[in-house]
């Protein structure tokens, strides 16, 4: 009856930079200006994609996911964030910080899986452009999307039911600004090798096997590019692949260091692994999503003629 009552615990603590005051301040009012310009940049993609015809594409359908997924994904995690800056209400749920859980590594795990269908769409454009609108048809390219959102869906179930299962032992409190995975699994008084074997094969399925994508359909397009006589197409097709590769290594640079790091890490101070901590945590979930709009897509010719269309199209209707 005891280790039952100790295996539920009804909220976490999370502690995020409780040990820096006057960084927290700075930090609030860095997040608060990186999610409204990820809300405004990510908001004015998906507008325009969906209202602009010349944007009806494969590669701008899955950008107008993207941004969708890092609107969600952020919503998800920086309010509580920026309220527990503000306010020190540190305090979240059992039940909140599942779905804080769930909602975070479903999104990771589907941005993975787009970053590599984008990559094999960037592949067929440059490599088979003939065949371009038989391959990517419609149909496919939103099936292609689907199962990224499901795979990522379903992933993160298996993941979150494993890991709040666990009985904390009334060890609540969290090194961490979120209730981050790998943060929870530390407060367990249980075996956690089952979870950190599934998270093992979801790394594997998740991050390797896009990667793998992503390395061989551009190891296609160089090869393709370097052969292509015309200078104005090699520039063309660099310039495309450009903004995806910048953020492909932004986004699994952060991850791989986050979830990959060698234990022996964790020999470094508490305080200096703390504030270490979240500040990546910070950066992969506030600083790419709000770099994601502006790398790919707020610099393209296409996106501003399409927003340039619609602000127009509003004063004329005004």
């Amino acid at each position: 009856m005891d280790r039952i009552n100790q295996t539920f615990v009804k909220e976490f603590i999370l502690l995020g930079l409780s040990g820096y005051p006057k960084l927290e301040v700075i930090l609030f009012a860095l997040i608060l200006v990186m999610y409204l310009v990820i809300l405004i940049g990510n908001g004015v993609l998906i507008i325009a994609s969906i209202f602009d015809f010349r944007l009806h594409t494969p590669m701008y359908f899955f950008l107008g996911n993207l941004s969708f997924l890092d609107i969600c994904y952020t919503s998800s995690s920086v309010p509580s964030t920026l309220v527990s800056l503000i306010s020190k209400k540190r305090n979240i749920s059992f039940c909140g910080c599942a779905v804080q859980m769930f909602l975070g590594f479903a999104m990771g795990s589907t941005e993975c899986l787009l970053l590599g269908v984008m990559a094999f769409d960037r592949y067929v454009a440059i490599c088979n452009p003939l065949r371009y609108p038989i391959i990517m048809s419609k149909v496919v390219y939103v099936l292609m999307a689907s199962v990224s959102w499901f795979s990522g869906g379903i992933n993160s179930i298996v993941q979150t039911a494993l890991a709040m299962q666990l009985p904390f032992c009334e060890n609540n409190i969290i090194n961490h600004f979120l209730c981050e995975i790998l943060a929870v699994l530390k407060l367990a008084c249980a075996d956690i090798s089952l979870n950190f074997f599934t998270l093992t094969v979801s790394n594997m399925v998740f991050l390797v096997l896009p990667l793998l994508v992503i390395f061989f359909s551009y190891m296609f397009i160089l090869y393709t590019i370097l052969r292509m006589s015309s200078a104005t197409g090699r520039r063309k097709a660099f310039s495309t692949c450009s903004a995806h590769l910048t953020v492909v290594i932004i986004f699994y640079g952060t991850i791989f260091f986050m979830y990959a790091k060698p234990k022996s890490q964790d020999i470094l101070g508490q305080d200096s692994l703390q504030a270490r901590e979240a500040l990546i945590s910070m950066f992969y979930g506030v600083v790419t999503p709000m770099l994601n709009p502006i790398i790919y897509s707020l610099r393209n010719k296409d996106v501003k003629a399409a927003v340039k269309y619609l602000l127009t199209w509003k004063a004329v209707n005004q």
